[in-house]
């Protein structure tokens, strides 16, 4: 008879992380990139990639809207952590490990003098590592960032209220760019400290074995054989801090509750698409004819010469009167005052013959040239003027892209 092989023993794990944050880091990953896709291709929605993802999403209100939600998830996970971090804090005298010491200084010298080879051992990491803190702040930075600079431009009414008008851009500018750093600290930064340096599974699973946890948290794997970590106050004194932590963190909740409430639905602002509008309306009609002064030279009829130089190369010409309500229900989406993609506003005048980052798309008597002209013509750009729109732009843009 054959004898059994006794099982390997399997290997002592230790808890890292709990349930909660375990998802907390699930929800946050989540809205996190969900954030970041639908936020750079607004920020670049010229590109190829961007407009294709546009027209995937629906368009581009359901990708605002989208956004908006992961936002808002975003903000709510925020609450919980600062709730979670007050109850650890005050009710379990829970160490705050997380927060940036000398020795995390000190840790990322020796650190560097090691990997440079001038060093004959690595630093012994406690709780957390000074990577690890480094990262974690950088998130608390940017949630601050992205927090402050998106109310702006979700707000800009209640905004101006307070500061001068010229935040509502700088916001959009440092939006856009703090997004950037983050998207590139998440792919750069942590996918190969915890991807591909060695693939970390403790936020997933939970745990980490005694082999990973001498490697990557020595400091704390000595704590937990000695019997110092972890220690937990007494039940009686747990029940005392509740009864007062908890009424402090509900009423704490409803504020914050409120204060996001407000951040989403404070104001409907000019950033809602507005429905085209295609019917002219005249700028000033008096209410009272003003008559003629006598003459004795007739008046030329409607179909004289005069109106017949009306016409510039076989189209009707148009002034900004007509052609702005058509920017206006296409494209101030994107190029309005309040995003101006790529530098580019058609709210305005002055603003469509400017141009936009790459230079000017309308090119006066020159519809052809006109990049504005090239990209409709083209198809595939968000909010897409039809035919009869494009007739009239092109129209006004022969006949010398005059404001009256």
């Amino acid at each position: 008879m054959s004898q059994r092989t006794p099982a390997a023993p399997q290997a002592q794990r230790y808890t890292r992380f709990n349930l909660a944050a375990r998802v907390q880091h699930v929800v946050m990953l989540v809205s996190f990139t969900t954030l970041g896709v639908t936020g750079l291709v607004q920020k670049f929605a010229l590109s190829t990639i961007s407009v294709f993802t546009v027209r995937v999403w629906g368009g581009i209100e359901n990708l605002r809207a989208t956004h908006h939600l992961a936002a808002t998830v975003l903000m709510l996970v925020v609450i919980y952590h600062l709730l979670e971090i007050g109850y650890k804090a005050f009710v379990l005298r829970t160490r705050l490990t997380m927060l940036p010491r000398f020795q995390d200084a000190k840790d990322a010298w020796k650190a560097l003098a090691y990997n440079l080879g001038l060093g004959k051992s690595r630093a012994q990491m406690g709780r957390y590592s000074f990577e690890e803190k480094a990262e974690y702040w950088a998130l608390v930075w940017g949630i601050v960032i992205m927090g402050l600079t998106g109310f702006m431009m979700w707000n800009p009414l209640s905004t101006i209220n307070l500061l001068p008008g010229e935040f509502i851009p700088a916001a959009k500018a440092a939006h856009g760019a703090e997004a950037i750093l983050a998207v590139l600290a998440i792919v750069v930064w942590h996918m190969y400290a915890v991807h591909l340096k060695g693939f970390n599974k403790s936020m997933w699973t939970g745990h980490l074995t005694a082999e990973e946890m001498l490697h990557e948290h020595p400091l704390e794997l000595a704590d937990i054989k000695a019997g110092v970590a972890g220690q937990t106050p007494s039940p009686v004194a747990v029940r005392r801090r509740r009864l007062i932590y908890y009424p402090v963190a509900g009423a704490a909740s409803i504020v914050l509750l409120f204060a996001v409430y407000g951040f989403v639905r404070g104001e409907e602002t000019a950033i809602t698409t507005v429905p085209p509008q295609l019917a002219t309306v005249p700028v000033f009609v008096p209410q009272t004819p003003t008559p003629l002064p006598p003459t004795t030279t007739p008046l030329p009829s409607p179909t004289s010469a005069a109106a017949s130089e009306a016409t510039i190369g076989g189209a009707a010409s148009s002034s900004w009167a007509e052609v702005g309500p058509i920017f206006a229900g296409r494209c101030i989406v994107c190029h309005g005052a309040a995003l101006a993609s790529s530098g580019l506003a058609l709210d305005t005048f002055d603003g469509a013959l400017k141009g936009g980052q790459s230079g000017s798309v309308i090119v006066a008597g020159e519809p052809a040239a006109s990049k504005l002209i090239v990209m409709q013509s083209s198809g595939g750009h968000p909010g897409r003027l039809s035919a009869e729109e494009l007739s009239i732009v092109s129209a006004w843009i022969e006949a010398g892209a005059l404001e009256k």
